[in-house]
């Protein structure tokens, strides 16, 4: 119930950082953040370089992530007082918001595609549901601490905090964006409706190293997870220096299919040399111990 942003900063993903960098005996690492885990990213590369540890991330990859937001589209007409007071009520019993309701919001947004499509077509007209593995992985909802969503709705998307120097801290921290000087890779979802490509776009406007911006076809998942065996969507790359994400459109180019491919090449020239693999990896024989068998029974929680 009381975990916090900091909590996500530092015992979450610079500890990550750190344990993958003392596992392999590297240097750096290459990090990726998808959606909030991307906002969750630009904090830490910001706490990273106040400590004068910037050089533990070569690299930084953002799905779909927000860091700026004033343009976060129609989700910003849940985050008012009156829905604050809602959410925190739902949340008061157990310590967390249940997922349901995260994942009933987000459906609302694209209610025609995401709840009237199967009313029509599964209760009015009796058929079955199609099997669509990425909707069966979507609905796998996930439990939100409820501190952490009140601070998150109120902090980033209410106040819009994260973009202003020091208006945010970690750890006793001060979080600046404008020291981030990661080179960093921005993947957008022309239809996202969760996070609005013009939204994700806005993260070129407060970091101060080299980015790379990717408009993917499609949105916040499909968007994503398009692997190239599908052949589907398409992706569009301007290299430049461009004030709009519409200046970015005027002059890109569109290239049919999977946008990874794009990223990999991208990631190689970050990676070092490949070395020879020593063998299957046993988990939990090194020194990260397991937790237990896998899937793990917070898996199947519900």
């Amino acid at each position: 119930a009381d975990v916090t942003q900091d909590d996500y900063v530092v015992r979450g993903q610079a500890d990550a950082i750190d344990t993958v960098r003392d596992l392999l005996d590297v240097p750096s690492v290459n990090a990726i953040g998808y959606c909030v885990a991307g906002t969750t990213l630009a904090m830490t590369l910001a706490w990273l370089a106040a400590n004068g540890e910037a050089d533990k991330v070569a690299s930084a990859t953002f799905f779909t992530a927000q860091v700026d937001f004033e343009l976060a589209g129609d989700l910003l007409m849940f985050i008012d007082e009156q829905q604050s007071k809602m959410i925190e009520q739902l949340s008061a019993d157990h310590g967390y918001l249940d997922g349901r309701y995260m994942a009933a919001t987000f459906n609302l947004l694209r209610g025609r595609d995401l709840i009237w499509n199967y009313v029509v077509n599964n209760y009015l007209m009796g058929e079955d549901y199609p099997a669509f593995d990425l909707l069966h992985w979507n609905g796998d909802t996930t439990n939100l601490p409820a501190k952490w969503h009140q601070n998150y709705l109120r902090d980033f998307y209410r106040d819009n905090k994260l973009v202003e120097p020091g208006g945010l801290s970690v750890d006793g921290v001060a979080i600046d964006l404008s020291t981030v000087e990661t080179p960093s890779y921005v993947q957008a979802g022309r239809e996202d409706h969760i996070a609005p490509p013009e939204s994700v776009w806005r993260i070129t406007d407060h970091f101060k190293g080299p980015i790379t911006f990717l408009l993917a076809g499609s949105g916040h998942i499909a968007g994503v997870v398009n692997p190239p065996e599908a052949g589907k969507y398409q992706y569009w790359t301007n290299d430049g220096d461009f004030a709009t994400l519409e200046e970015f459109i005027a002059g890109a180019k569109e290239t049919p299919g999977s946008w990874w491919p794009h990223w990999s090449e991208w990631i190689a020239k970050r990676s070092g040399k490949k070395i020879d693999a020593t063998g299957a990896r046993e988990p939990g024989k090194g020194k990260l111990k397991a937790l237990e068998d896998a899937p793990g029974s917070y898996v199947k929680t519900r």
